[in-house]
């Protein structure tokens, strides 16, 4: 039998969102779903601009559930963003959103029917789009089940950040959200399925990605590439990956992180049922 719903809503904001995006992907993930969060807390990592602002208190005043705003005083990035949000949240499991993409109206109602299970994280599939929601130019497919979880993890993140799902209890012991580059994610992942965290995803695309113009540039160069091997480093730190695995890791995920935008953006659209690097 699935308990009434007993979660919290997480979701970051900074000053390069956009106000008609952040209203859509609120009520998508509140208004719209069949199976609602119990509360929304909102972190806003630093100043923001007057409409994003006005955005923020019109969502407060007019939300169907309780708000809580987390107002840091400067940005701080997404990992400080995420764990300030963990602290506010009133609830001992957590959704997490992004301030620009869109729910499907079953996706709590799927996700916490497992949560419900006794899971301890659940992700989901998701889809890309770049303008219209409506219009899908990829889709992501995660691994299911615990065994193709953890196997996949060794080379490629298992889970889409911004559809997860999970316990804060599990969280709070692998440490919560560390800093990584723009890696936190995959790494948190890791930590959860090596400390023996309950883990699952849905293969159903139930979350819609927005792609900027740029997305495949920035998910590049040498920042990102150094970022990539120090990840390495900590799998095989912690005995997730062997030696072997690592060195093929970075060579493998070195060159893709060097390619041309260009080159990344066919390879990915061709493979990305395939997990290769594309994290949001």
């Amino acid at each position: 039998m699935v308990t009434a719903p007993e979660f919290s809503l997480l979701l970051p904001v900074y000053a390069g969102d956009t106000p008609a995006f952040l209203r859509l992907a609120y009520e998508s993930s509140v208004d719209d779903q069949v199976v609602r969060p119990a509360e929304a807390v909102i972190v806003q990592d630093g100043p923001v601009p007057a409409p994003l602002e006005a955005e923020l208190a019109r969502i407060e005043r007019d939300s169907p559930i309780p708000v809580r705003i987390v107002r840091l005083p400067e940005n701080r990035g997404l990992t400080v963003a995420l764990n300030a949000g963990l602290d506010a949240c009133a609830y001992p499991v957590v959704a997490r959103m992004d301030a620009d993409d869109v729910s499907d109206p079953q996706r709590f109602r799927k996700q916490w029917a497992i949560m419900n299970e006794g899971a301890d994280l659940v992700g989901t599939g998701m889809a890309e789009f770049e303008s219209d929601a409506a219009i899908v130019a990829a889709v992501r497919v995660p691994p299911t089940g615990a065994d193709r979880i953890r196997e996949h993890a060794r080379t490629h993140n298992p889970f889409n950040h911004p559809t997860m799902m999970y316990r804060v209890s599990a969280l709070d012991a692998v440490g919560r959200y560390q800093p990584l580059g723009k890696m936190e994610d995959y790494w948190l992942g890791v930590r959860l399925i090596a400390s023996g965290a309950r883990v699952e995803n849905i293969a159903e695309p139930l979350v819609r990605y927005r792609v900027g113009a740029g997305a495949f540039a920035r998910r590049g160069g040498w920042q990102e590439a150094k970022t990539e091997w120090r990840l390495q480093r900590e799998m095989l730190r912690i005995g997730f990956i062997t030696r072997t695995q690592y060195v093929r890791n970075v060579v493998v995920k070195g060159v893709y992180r060097l390619m041309p935008a260009s080159l990344k953006r066919v390879l990915f659209r061709r493979f990305v049922g395939s997990g290769l690097p594309g994290d949001k």
